[in-house]
């Protein structure tokens, strides 16, 4: 990446974006712990139709998700105002649903977990009780876009432990560090 890091202090959102399955809620969570700031779960934002969608194993069209990315830009500024941050689990595929996102929180940094189709439809198929499962898992990769020139945040490699992958994002989201395009190899 080329985009300058903002400041993890203060009124950062730091988006943990992913494929279902790839653990965004997990680090999310475990993130936000960290720092000390408020967590948004994206997938708590999604309408009712869209969950009934998903669970169908239909994909979102850009319709069905651009209401939800402005609710959970709403809930991450509300976080922001309480907590002083916050740290946000939504998928987050498209550049369009990011650009929307940064259009709405300037200061957001993207933490995108990636990994093997393999491990994460594994994961997938142990998941209960959640309305998106492995049926989903080919047209999300296949709506992935990557991080691109430009946007601020760093990937991680999802094959590594869970704490790992918290202490190398910790470390890339420390002020004045450059960005980079891959950790966790």
């Amino acid at each position: 990446m080329q985009g300058e890091l903002p400041s993890a202090s203060g009124e950062t959102a730091i988006v943990v974006m992913g494929v279902c399955g790839a653990g965004k809620s997990l680090l999310a969570n475990r993130l936000a712990d960290r720092l000390g700031v408020g967590m948004v779960e994206a997938d708590d934002f999604h309408s009712p139709e869209n969950k009934r969608k998903m669970a169908a194993g239909k994909a979102l069209t850009d319709a069905d998700r651009m209401p939800w990315l402005d609710a959970v830009s709403l809930a991450a500024k509300l976080q922001i105002y309480c907590a002083g941050g916050a740290v946000i689990a939504c998928s987050s595929l498209k550049r369009a649903y990011r650009d929307r996102l940064r259009a709405a929180l300037p200061s957001c940094i993207f933490v995108h977990l990636a990994g093997e189709r393999g491990l994460i439809a594994e994961r997938l198929g142990g998941r209960q009780g959640h309305f998106v499962g492995e049926t989903l898992l080919d047209s999300q990769l296949a709506t992935l876009e990557p991080l691109q020139v430009g946007e601020a945040g760093f990937s991680l490699d999802i094959s590594r432990p869970v704490d790992e992958l918290v202490d190398k994002a910790m470390k890339e989201l420390r002020p004045a560090r450059p960005p980079r395009t891959t950790i966790a190899s």
